[in-house]
This record gives C-alpha cells, structure tokens and sequence, in this order.
C-alpha cells in the first residue's frame, strides 16, 4: 500500500435557530479562506443552516427542504463546485406524501402531529454534482416528533483518497431501539459493526452533539469499566477554547470495535460472504457545532481520529475547542491499495 494524504475542512461555529440564510452567510464567511483544490473535503455540521431544536412538526415545517433544491443542497453544491472538492452537511428534509408516518401518540402534544421529515445529510461533488444523501437511522428524542427514521446505514465508494466513506448522524453512534447496550465487550455497535462489515475506510459524522453537562445522547452509559483505554483521561478544562474530553472519550467508546484489542475485535475469519475487505485503519471526521439553543447547550469539540484495528487505543489526530468557531483543516494519511 502506499500513502495518500486526506485533506479535511471541518467548518464548526454555532447557529442561529431558523435564520437559514444568515447561517448560511456565516459559513461562507468562514470557508472564504479555503481556495480550488486546497482540500478533499468540506464537513457541516448535522442541520448546521436550520438550527435543531424545534419541539414538533408545525414548528420545522417552514425549515423543511427539498434534498435537491433546497438551501443547504444549494449551497453544497456552489461550494464544491468552486473548491473542487467534495462538501457534506446536515438539513431537516422535506418529504414526499407518501413518506410521511403517522403520529406517535403518547401524552406529549408534540406526539399527535404527523411526521413529515427526516434529519438527513447530503454530499455534493468537486463539479457541483449530488453525491449522494443519507437519513439518520437511530433519531434522538430531539428528532421523534417531527422525523420519519431512515432504512440503515449505507457506503458510498468515493474517488482517491476518500475511498469506501460511511455517513451518519449524531446519535446513529448510540444503541438502536429497542435493543439495549449490554456491555463495553458485547456493544451492540451497530455502526461500527457496519463500518466493519463494508470495508469503511473513512467514517463522517455530522453531529448537533450536547454538552455533557446536558440530558444527552449517551448520558445513561458508563466506560469507567473498560478494560481497553480510550482517549487518555484529562482534567475537563473551564476554558471553553478546550475540547470536551468527555464528549471525545464517550464517541470512541461507541467505536470500540475499530480498534478494541485483538481479543474483543471481530475476527476477519468471521467474514461473511460478499462483505468487503476490511482496513486494518478507519479515519473518523467528527463534525460538530456549539453554542445555545432551545434550552441546550451543544458541545463543539470536532475531532479526527485513527482508529487502528487491534491497537487497543483509539488517537486523536486533529481536534478543536468547545466553543471554537471556524474552519480547520486537517491532514491525515490514508493507506491506498
């Protein structure tokens, strides 16, 4: 194999709930340093133009977009197309009527209005052509009165040096319903195990990710029984200019089988047939916003990470601050067959 370098521009700052064109504005500010064929990839946050907590359907409704023509695909569009390069971001999805589900019910009013949409992302290519899309597959509560769940998670197979790349969102990272996570050993790790299974060599996530200090994804589980290492322990810092730890140590955890020790990993010879090869490494792009909203606070702190099969420890390569708001660009080395 020889090496190739992975270009990444991971665009982190805090919007404003429904003023989508002055979002919009903001990230443009933000990536007007960035020039043709300077990186490979532009990552936005999950629902990064819209904002995310909106208590039910009639309230999103006005925000809801076509997944070709609406604001978010027409702005990823414009960008790759003048980057040359590839751009994935979150948007709350408009869709069609027979897509839509009923109610959930339950004592929630939220719960009696019709789901009409789903938290999806979209990926445009270096011509200003779509990509492909994806809707998250495991909705967190924020999502459950408004969005219709996607059919799983899917791979796209990408041009050199992207390779085979999975997208997801956010809480995809989390135990699906209504299975439950039994163990550091036993998982379940749905999206790992996908990862796994495809022959990922690059994992992107688009997050709208909570302060630890909020009711969260992830906030009922533990890794202080791990028998493996994650990210090593450090002090959380007051400073806000300073990654959540926290957060970091609690999204590698949910990843333990890409690099969990040879005695917890899924063994190669378990195989099955028409599964692609699997990759020794995994990069992950973990892109997420921060700021104040509905009453929440969410936790920046995007990342990218190696996550080596078998090594017992997954490493940061790249990270940025809670509060940090611009554009980064991280390089990385990806083995190319």
């Amino acid at each position: 194999m020889m090496p190739a370098q992975l270009r990444v521009a991971v665009v982190q700052f805090a919007p404003k709930l429904g003023q989508v064109k002055a979002n919009i504005a903001k990230a443009g500010q933000l990536c007007k340093g960035l020039r043709p064929r300077s990186v490979d990839l532009v990552c936005f946050p999950e629902m990064i133009f819209s904002g995310y907590v909106f208590p039910d359907t009639a309230a999103i409704t006005p925000y809801l977009e076509h997944p070709h023509t609406g604001p978010t695909s027409t702005f990823c569009a414009e960008l790759a197309r003048s980057l040359e390069c590839f751009v994935v971001a979150g948007y709350p999805e408009k869709l069609e009527a027979h897509e839509h589900a009923p109610p959930l019910g339950g004592d929630a009013l939220s719960f009696h209005q019709p789901r009409i949409g789903a938290n999806s992302a979209v990926m445009y290519g270096p011509t200003g052509e779509r990509v492909g899309g994806y809707r998250k597959t495991n909705l967190f509560k924020a999502d459950l009165p408004w969005a219709v769940s996607g059919t799983g998670f899917t791979t796209m197979t990408l041009p050199h040096p992207l390779g085979p790349t999975t997208l997801a969102i956010c809480n995809d990272l989390n135990v699906q319903d209504p299975a439950v996570w039994e163990s550091l050993e036993d998982g379940p790790y749905e999206l790992a195990q996908h990862c796994i299974r495809s022959g990922t060599r690059l994992l992107i996530l688009l997050n709208a990710w909570l302060h630890p200090d909020e009711e969260g994804e992830g906030e009922e589980e533990s890794v202080s029984d791990s028998s493996d290492h994650t990210i090593p322990e450090q002090i959380e810092d007051a400073d806000e200019m300073e990654p959540s730890w926290k957060v970091m140590n609690y999204w590698a955890m949910r990843l333990n089988p890409l690099w969990a020790t040879v005695r917890n990993a899924t063994n190669e010879s378990d195989k099955k047939p028409g599964e692609r090869k699997l990759h020794d490494e995994v990069l992950v792009v973990i892109c997420n916003r921060f700021g104040d909203e509905g009453g929440k606070r969410f936790a920046g702190s995007s990342v990218l990470m190696s996550l080596r099969r078998g090594s017992g420890r997954p490493r940061v390569l790249h990270l940025m601050g809670q509060r940090e708001e611009g554009v980064s660009v991280w390089t990385a080395k990806m083995a190319v067959q």
